[in-house]
């Protein structure tokens, strides 16, 4: 049977992300969904990316915009690069793309101009990296950025009641266009978990992976979660952004 899985970030650790496919027992018929921030971190940050250009021949994927994606495009673009960026993981991407061609630089541009700021299935769930911040919904975001920036709707369901249902009049009207919301963008390591956590009707599935964490993934329907090894172990001479 075809499943729907999503994949949370991956910030370069591609060993590790082979080995999460293989617990996975991937099949051609499954559907993935990946939440973004595919660079900046560990030292395979072009070769994760080259990586899911050759998965997209053999399975149905999505790819999302992360906010690292973002900056990591426009930088082979247009040679656009900040302290920040080089500071949060950057430096790693740049020393990564050394060692590609121009040819397979021009795939990768390509790569990420063809990423989505979200997504929304047939079974009315919204993909999205980071967030939204508009009350009417996606559609109507007045900044693109929130999407792969945005950290208030996952602060929102730490913070709400969690005894409201949808359809109460305090239930927050974001999550109420929803079935559910699958994000990546703030490690759940944060608040002290290494699985995906499931808040109100929203399911991150960022497990730290730039730093001490695994890459996750979960089945939309049956909610059975997947993991690597934690990725630094895959890289014991990097320190990733820790």
């Amino acid at each position: 049977m075809a499943r729907k899985l999503v994949i949370g970030d991956l910030h370069g650790g591609l060993k590790a992300l082979v080995q999460l496919l293989e617990r996975l027992d991937l099949t051609p018929n499954d559907k993935l969904v990946f939440l973004g921030d595919y660079v900046d971190g560990w030292s395979d940050s072009a070769n994760t990316v080259s990586y899911l250009i050759d998965l997209a021949r053999q399975n149905s994927c999505i790819f999302l915009r992360g906010n690292h994606d973002d900056l990591a495009h426009r930088w082979l673009e247009s040679g656009e690069m900040n302290q920040k960026w080089l500071e949060h993981g950057g430096q790693s991407s740049l020393d990564a793309y050394r060692r590609l061609n121009k040819k397979e630089k021009k795939a990768h541009i390509e790569f990420y101009r063809d990423m989505f700021n979200y997504y929304k299935d047939e079974d009315n769930r919204l993909f999205v990296h980071a967030g939204f911040t508009n009350l009417h919904g996606p559609e109507q975001e007045y900044h693109s950025t929130a999407f792969y920036w945005d950290r208030t709707l996952w602060e929102m369901a730490l913070a709400m009641n969690h005894e409201l249902e949808p359809g109460h009049h305090s239930y927050p009207r974001r999550l109420g266009h929803f079935k559910e919301i699958y994000i990546g963008h703030t490690p759940v390591t944060r608040i002290g978990e290494t699985k995906p956590v499931n808040k109100a009707n929203i399911w991150n599935v960022d497990t730290g992976a730039a730093f001490m964490g695994p890459i996750s993934a979960i089945d939309v329907d049956t909610k059975e979660i997947y993991q690597s090894d934690p990725v630094h172990t895959f890289y014991p001479d990097e320190q990733g952004r820790n």
